[in-house]
């Protein structure tokens, strides 16, 4: 790891990652090498477990390692480097993030007549982040799932309570708003990845690694099956973790179903709890967020739910 770190380039790659997920193609920009010697580079620091790449789509995505033995060398190294970080090299990362910045912003600006037409309708955004927070936060977070994470959002509000934090999307265009909300942020410990809720890229939970806390924001109205969503869910966690399912109560506003793809009009208590059921968690409660004005229509319901924690011979 050290032999992989010591290379000058190899040292401003790792410490850029560390910064944020790039592509291959903006790393060559940033250090200005060719494709063949960046990818050289990134290969052995892969090798050395420094970094991490992966697919989405028809990009290659790199970051540092999060986890493991990289992961602390990794951070011991940007803590006595941080200062070698080129200017040249910060100011090329912003150019990135500038560009990315802007092409989030036309894709806000091309949708956000919809999504305010939505948000209209149910109780104020900041209510229910406030709710969403109180309750996922109560203690400190090992790793957080947002599973269907859009733009990010859920991210920004809950990475800085967890020390590690994931979201998972299947729309390339939501992760490159949510890699500029988490750039501009300066959230280094949260990432996003291409995924299906329906098939998650985790081992079971019971394994070791899994997910203390994992949540739904908006995301199951969406869903053909949510109740085999939420079944996925459940197998990634861990022992004794949290899931929250932050949706709608039953509507009747059939125009969401009819232009913004909604595949369900909401969901009832009982329907959500059997889901629990049936993927052996234990219901945790319900908060209800009433509309408070005459013009939302739409009430938002949190759902909460716990894993099975280890027994006594389990633990020991």
């Amino acid at each position: 790891m050290l032999r992989a770190a010591g290379d000058p380039t190899r040292l401003r790659l790792l410490l850029l990652l560390r910064q944020a997920e790039l592509t291959v193609s903006e790393l060559i920009d940033i250090v200005g090498q060719s494709q063949p010697r960046v990818s050289r580079h990134l290969k052995l620091l892969g090798e050395a477990g420094l970094v991490e790449r992966f697919k989405e789509g028809s990009w290659v995505f790199c970051r540092a390692a999060d986890r493991g033995i990289g992961a602390e060398l990794g951070a011991v190294i940007a803590a006595l480097a941080d200062a070698q970080l080129q200017e040249a090299d910060k100011a090329r990362l912003e150019h990135v993030r500038k560009g990315r910045a802007a092409a989030a912003a036309a894709y806000f600006k091309s949708n956000a007549t919809e999504w305010e037409r939505i948000r209209a309708l149910h109780a104020p955004d900041k209510d229910v982040e406030t709710a969403i927070a109180r309750h996922l936060t109560a203690r400190p977070i090992e790793n957080f799932l947002d599973a269907g994470t859009g733009t990010g959002r859920m991210l920004e509000l809950i990475a800085p309570h967890a020390g590690r934090a994931i979201g998972i999307d299947v729309s390339p265009d939501m992760l490159a708003i949510a890699r500029d909300r988490l750039l501009r942020a300066n959230i280094p410990n949260a990432q996003v990845r291409l995924g299906d809720t329906y098939r998650l890229p985790f081992a079971n939970g019971a394994a070791g690694a899994g997910f203390d806390v994992v949540l739904f924001h908006q995301v199951l109205h969406y869903l053909d099956d949510p109740g085999t969503a939420v079944a996925e869910a459940a197998r990634v966690m861990a022992p004794g973790g949290k899931l929250l399912i932050a949706d709608f109560a039953p509507h009747r506003e059939e125009f969401l179903r009819d232009e913004y793809a909604h595949r369900r009009l909401g969901f009832s208590d009982r329907e959500v709890e059997g889901w629990f059921a049936a993927a052996g968690l234990a219901s945790g409660g319900i908060n209800t967020i009433a509309p408070k004005s005459e013009g939302e229509k739409l009430t938002v319901k949190l759902w909460l739910a716990t894993a099975k924690a280890k027994s006594k011979k389990e633990a020991a």
